[in-house]
């Protein structure tokens, strides 16, 4: 970590790739992924932890960025949307209808997409619990769930 006019140089590592960022001590990582990466695919809703949209994935655990300093995420390994390309998850959400408007569907496939690394035998209870932490105003989530069932029973 380099420091200069109350900034800091931080190497994260994005996607697999290693890259060097100017960030404020109060950046979060949804601003410094959005404003300063170029990544859009987290998007900012509620900003304050409540809808999930920003939901990105850190060492393979979904975290809503917008609740998370960027500096936090030194040493780590963060996976964006961007980063899942062509994950059986997304096809899976285009299969079964999983997304209207799409403005949350991104938070939705990064915490399915860990569900089924961490849960691959989840049952309907736990899938549930995993898919409460994000919020969709234009769908219903019976879509979604069929989704995730159909990634974690291997159906597609």
């Amino acid at each position: 970590m380099i420091k200069f006019s109350g900034k800091t140089v931080l190497n994260l590592n994005i996607n697999g790739e290693n890259l060097d960022v100017v960030v404020k001590p109060s950046d979060t990582l949804l601003y410094t992924l959005r404003n300063e990466l170029g990544l859009t695919g987290a998007k900012p809703g509620c900003e304050n932890g409540d809808c999930g949209s920003c939901t990105v994935l850190i060492d393979d655990w979904p975290i809503k960025s917008c609740l998370m300093l960027t500096v936090e995420a030194k040493d780590k390994k963060i996976t964006t949307i961007e980063g899942l390309k062509n994950a059986p998850i997304q096809k899976a959400f285009v299969e079964n209808f999983a997304f209207q408007c799409g403005y949350c569907t991104s938070g939705f496939l990064m915490v399915c997409n860990s569900l089924a690394l961490h849960k691959p035998k989840a049952n309907n209870h736990t899938i549930q619990e995993w898919l409460q932490s994000n919020i969709c105003r234009c769908t219903g989530y019976e879509e979604i769930q069929s989704a995730i069932k159909s990634i974690i029973n291997n159906e597609i």
